[in-house]
């Protein structure tokens, strides 16, 4: 048995995933028998401590779960509980959450792409190596970052944990005058995004694809952020669509000895959701800059059924994805009208809420039972990362079996290849993983 502790993985990568684990490869006569991606962070019971506590306190609660896609926590629990309370929010409003989602799919997919990603393709140990030879690349992605930064200061009060959001919308909505500075620094990441697209298509992708199952929200108007309807996407190529009440009981939940994180199963079968996955299930609905971005960059026009099955070129669909939500932010304030009031009332009531959004990684979904009085007494939270645990550590598998049958890479090149095949899927579960060690046990 041959064991790589911290020692190996003290590289720009241990700061380019984000939470905690390590990697078990058990490798018999060339032949990978088992991988594991173990997550041993501790626990963090935001289920647990959600219940007891008022039916108001859940969305700024679980914007804690992560600082890097707290709105979605927000809008996926805001939803939930106005549903089991039985409130419809204002257009308006509704638009309002968009935007502001907005901004979260663009600081984050620029984060991963630039900062995270990107030095696995071009040879880099992180992005202070990065910013060496590509110093445009790195500050256009500061810049893309900024500006989804400057959406959620103005929405949610502040970046990270935005304190503006509450049930029924907002405490406070801009004025158009407040919006319009917003604008012109959009037009110029929209030519940031754009090229940030042809930037990630030059890199070199191994050939390579998931038989995963998709599954993403779909609108029937636009491409799902805020809201949809889980659709599934088979390897198989057959689709399908269920309502999101039943979503438990078509995503199973269980516990494995190896991690703290859940593993889940649709329908029992593998599954991944996220950036490929939007892209195969709602693309259609893409702007047209984004479709004709998608075409160029050759993942296909998805209006005519194009979908990306190459975990590597996840990252390309973010790119696409990221001239998508700069388009789609400029849309929602050039049409904006302040609504009328900048929230609605949500009295507690008993009953049963889902609610479900995009993440940047990928479909989050929230429910909650309330008392009477609006007290949470269940509360269920499924994050996207925990969905995708098994078709990464099925791609983990895949990947370490084909190098192995192409030569026999040592400990160290194996690692570095497992590490990149983690950040293909931009992983979050503290909501994410982290590599610490490496465990290969050869026999």
């Amino acid at each position: 048995m041959t064991h790589r502790g911290s020692r190996v993985l003290r590289v720009g990568s241990l700061a380019r995933v984000e939470g905690e684990g390590a990697l078990h490869l058990r490798v018999a006569a060339g032949r990978v028998e088992e991988a594991r991606l173990r997550i041993y962070e501790p626990p963090r019971f935001f289920e647990a401590f959600l219940r007891g506590r008022a039916h108001t306190e859940p969305p700024d609660i679980t914007a804690r779960v992560c600082g890097i896609c707290p709105v979605a926590y927000q809008m996926s629990a805001c939803q939930a509980v106005e549903d089991a309370c039985g409130v419809t929010v204002d257009p308006a409003v509704q638009d309002l959450r968009r935007l502001l989602y907005c901004g979260e799919w663009i600081e984050s997919h620029a984060l991963h792409i630039h900062l995270l990603h990107a030095p696995d393709f071009l040879g880099c140990d992180g992005a202070i190596d990065l910013a060496r030879t590509q110093r445009a690349a790195v500050e256009r992605g500061l810049r893309l970052k900024q500006a989804g930064n400057a959406l959620l200061e103005q929405l949610g009060g502040r970046a990270v944990h935005p304190v503006n959001v509450r049930l029924g919308g907002f405490h406070r909505v801009p004025t158009r005058d407040e919006l319009r500075p917003l604008q012109e620094r959009l037009r110029r990441a929209a030519d940031d995004a754009r090229a940030t697209v042809r930037w990630v298509a030059g890199f070199d992708f191994p050939d390579t694809a998931t038989d995963a199952d998709f599954l993403a929200l779909a609108a029937p108007d636009r491409y799902a952020v805020e809201r949809g309807t889980p659709t599934v996407l088979r390897a198989d190529g057959v689709r399908s669509s269920f309502a999101l009440p039943g979503f438990l009981g078509h995503v199973r939940e269980e516990q494995v000895p190896h991690s703290t994180a859940l593993h889940s199963r649709l329908d029992g079968r593998r599954h991944l959701t996220g950036a490929l996955a939007r892209f195969a299930v709602g693309g259609a609905l893409l702007t047209a800059g984004a479709r004709e971005a998608a075409r160029e960059a050759g993942l296909g026009d998805p209006a005519e059924g194009a979908v990306c099955r190459n975990p590597y070129r996840s990252i390309l669909v973010r790119a696409v994805e990221v001239v998508y939500a700069v388009d789609e932010a400029l849309r929602l304030i050039a049409a904006y009208e302040p609504p009328s009031r900048p929230y609605v009332e949500v009295p507690p009531a008993a009953g049963t809420g889902h609610g479900a959004t995009e993440a940047p990684r990928g479909l989050l979904y929230h429910r909650y039972r309330l008392a009477p009085d609006g007290t949470v007494t269940d509360a269920r939270i499924v994050p996207p990362t925990a969905q995708n645990q098994g078709a990464i550590e099925d791609d983990l598998a895949r990947t370490a079996q084909a190098a192995l049958v192409a030569g026999d890479p040592g400990d160290e090149e194996l690692t570095r290849l497992c590490e990149r095949t983690i950040r293909n899927h931009d992983p979050c579960i503290s909501c994410s993983t982290h590599f610490l060690d490496l465990t290969v046990e050869r026999t």
